[in-house]
């Protein structure tokens, strides 16, 4: 794929083509296993979002040598089982020593060639389905703060681990013009990149899009990470924010996300299957927050 899409894709014949990527980054939980579940579910996430089904993966770990071999243990063991939910094998990999753990996978999916959505197949007049809500990242932070008072941390680890599988194959049961997965670039960077790569615009409507309650009260306290607040610099030149949209507001639509759900574009008339798949199939939510539309490629407008 030319497009700076979510993963590679490499045509093997008429029929079937790779998908290939690999994630991997430090720890966003203190619990080993959740940590190790929530890497690979978003190492996973690439492969749903090109419209593709995981094939097999590899490990890639840097473990600490000073902590107990039963947490890198657990780290792996979370990987392995998540892995076995999305119905493939971690076949191998590779580890190193490092002060810091590191873990991820690298990931190799099938699709059909006719079916890729690419982040460049959005149309004007396309609809924008989003199948978990915001809000990850603020959650985060505030736990890593100790300002986590609601103990929102359960929620988002619930949403982190769990796969795009469901969102994946609704979107294949309708049909879909593009797709991509909302990770660090937050909601607006990766619609962002949509939209450029289709030539559009975009418009979101703030009060439609799903966010972790908790999310909000934690932004109002200031809480938020740094990449958070550099999504929201870097975006200042894309997104026009209707009067009334305080900042916080838009930090949450920027908010880094870790293992994000698919953010899908397709034709209007679809809207209605699509969110009745994802209800079906059990995705974290199937909200319609926005629209594609004809405009400076790239350009996104959020209205109230």
């Amino acid at each position: 794929m030319r497009d700076p899409d979510d993963a590679a894709v490499w045509k093997l014949d008429e029929g079937r083509a790779l998908v290939l990527t690999t994630d991997f980054f430090t720890p966003v939980v203190d619990d080993p296993y959740d940590y190790g579940s929530i890497a690979a579910a978003n190492s996973l996430s690439d492969v749903y979002a090109m419209g593709g089904q995981p094939f097999l993966a590899l490990n890639i770990a840097a473990l600490r040598p000073d902590l107990p071999v039963e947490v890198n243990g657990e780290i792996l063991r979370g990987g392995a089982e998540k892995a076995r939910e999305a119905g493939i094998d971690i076949v191998g990999g590779h580890t190193i020593k490092t002060d810091e753990p590191i873990y991820g996978l690298a990931v190799t999916g099938m699709v059909h060639p006719a079916r890729v959505a690419s982040n460049a197949g959005g149309k004007p007049g396309d609809a924008l389905v989003l199948t978990k809500p915001l809000g990850v990242g603020i959650v985060t932070t505030a736990a890593k703060q100790d300002r986590d008072g609601a103990g929102a941390i359960r929620e988002a680890i619930e949403l982190m681990s769990t796969l795009n599988r469901a969102a994946a194959e609704a979107m294949a049961a309708v049909g879909a013009h593009a797709c991509t997965d909302i990770t660090g670039f937050g909601l607006l960077g990766h619609l962002r990149n949509v939209a450029a790569a289709s030539g559009c615009s975009a418009t979101v409507r703030l009060g439609a899009v799903p966010v972790i309650e908790a999310a909000w009260t934690y932004v109002r306290e200031g809480v938020a990470p740094g990449g958070t607040h550099a999504n929201w610099r870097f975006l200042s030149e894309w997104v026009q924010y209707d009067a009334g949209i305080d900042k916080e507001s838009q930090l949450v639509l920027c908010d880094a996300q870790t293992s994000g759900g698919l953010l899908i574009a397709l034709e209007a008339s679809k809207t209605d299957a699509l969110c009745a798949e994802l209800r079906s199939r059990g995705a974290p939510c199937a909200a319609v927050i926005g629209t594609l539309e004809s405009g400076r490629a790239g350009s996104m407008r959020v209205v109230a």
